[in-house]
């Protein structure tokens, strides 16, 4: 049976519900045909929640559906009767993604613990019912608001995997076969090139103490640049605290393993800088293979003053207790591993501030934005209380001193939104 295809980054659409309207309604009983508003209001649009799932282990199930729609909110009743809110949609996503918006590039969340729940689109807010609009001078309100509307989004997201220790090296060098040795993991395992297309997790235990080593998929030359999987597997290395690099030492697929080393932390620091700083210990494997002795020596006399050096054989479990040990060591030194800030409040949000722009249209001056937008949505065209109010808003907000400042006269065009009109100073 063909390989479980894995999935790390996709893009998908989501849209929080549109807030019900308010509805617009009179009493009225046997013999009294009006006896006040009674309109409700419209219930709330659902939001759109992303939660981390340890149980998801990657992102395959949006490649299926890619769309995901919240509950509207229903109409107001009439007897003051609220409408029902919209139901939440709610996304999971494996532990370690990324919440990107595709548009701006700007991190909305980034769901770094199992549980985590984040807000990404909230929801509409429902309109009022006309009972609302009631004041001592205004007994009966022809109107209701209609509810506000959202708009879709598209997200990109993107799994880094969360682990302490990243194994790094050439496809076939024994990665895999290291990390079942070292973990209760049980990678696939197999003779050829690129058997391991999947970053695989491993618990590794120290006495009472573990840590989690990830076997990234094995890098080749041009990974930097997106040369075979490249950038999808360099991705997974970005949170882990440290580099276990694997080396086959023997050189058994007649390549020069120091030459392999080299390579590979080019890779490194082509892809990111910091990556190539990061902490490495090195795994020379497959040391029990013939012509390996040799090899170790050339090793260690060029790198063994930088870094830990372990001879191990993957494959017999030979040298791998000393090897667990001094990553150990070497984690205890090292901060944890830190989560991808999100930009400041970021949050598709249908409120926010009420602005507006003008602009010239032959001669009419045209006002347009969000305070426009909200307008629309409070305005009854047919209702002088509800024209009353919109005059008295575009007042407030500064919209009739800014058209004077654009030049309008009396007599001039003004349109707003649907409304359109000869200015009267």
């Amino acid at each position: 049976m063909a390989d479980r295809q894995f999935i790390d980054k996709v893009i998908i659409t989501v849209k929080s519900g549109d807030g019900g309207d308010g509805l617009n309604s009179f009493k009225s009983f046997k013999g009294k045909p009006a006896c006040g508003p009674d309109g409700g209001d419209g219930g709330n649009g659902g939001g759109v929640y992303i939660v981390a799932d340890k149980s998801v282990s990657d992102l395959l199930q949006f490649r299926f559906v890619s769309k995901y729609y919240a509950g509207n909110g229903e109409r107001g009743g009439s007897n003051r009767c609220s409408g029902k809110s919209g139901e939440d949609k709610i996304i999971s996503v494996p532990v370690g993604t990324v919440v990107r918006d595709r548009e701006s590039g700007k991190v909305i969340a980034d769901m770094f613990s199992d549980g985590e729940k984040a807000l990404i689109a909230e929801g509409g807010r429902g309109g009022k019912g006309n009972v609302r609009f009631t004041t001592a001078r205004r007994h009966a309100p022809n109107f209701a608001q209609k509810g506000e509307k959202t708009f879709s989004h598209e997200l990109v997201l993107e799994l880094k995997v969360i682990a302490d220790v990243g194994i790094i090296g050439f496809p076939n060098v024994g990665k895999s076969t290291l990390l079942s040795k070292i973990s209760a993991a049980r990678p696939k395992i197999a003779d050829y090139h690129f058997t391991t297309l999947s970053p695989n997790l491993g618990v590794v235990r120290f006495y009472d103490e573990s840590f989690v080593a990830a076997d990234i998929p094995g890098l080749i030359e041009g990974a930097a640049r997106g040369a075979g999987l490249g950038h999808d597997f360099l991705r997974h290395i970005e949170r882990t605290r440290m580099l276990l690099h694997v080396v086959d030492i023997s050189g058994s697929e007649g390549r020069d393993p120091l030459r392999d080393f080299d390579a590979i932390n080019a890779e490194l620091k082509q892809y990111a800088e910091f990556l190539c700083n990061l902490p490495q210990v090195i795994a020379l494997n497959k040391c029990d293979v013939y012509g390996a002795e040799e090899n170790i020596k050339r090793f260690k006399a060029k790198f063994g003053s930088k870094y830990k050096i372990y001879p191990v054989s993957a494959i017999a479990g030979k040298g791998c207790d000393s090897l667990i040990a001094g990553i150990y060591e070497t984690l205890k030194t090292l901060p944890p591993v830190k989560r991808v800030e999100a930009d400041e409040q970021f949050t598709y949000r249908t409120g926010g501030d009420l602005g507006f722009e003008i602009y010239r249209d032959g001669e009419a001056y045209v006002v347009v934005g969000s305070l426009v937008d909200m307008l629309c949505r409070n305005v009854a065209l047919n209702d002088p209380d509800s024209m009353a109010y919109f005059q008295k808003i575009l007042r407030e907000k500064g919209v009739i001193s800014q058209l004077v400042k654009e030049g309008v006269k009396e007599g001039d065009t003004v349109v707003i939104g649907d409304v359109e009109f000869d200015f009267v100073p």
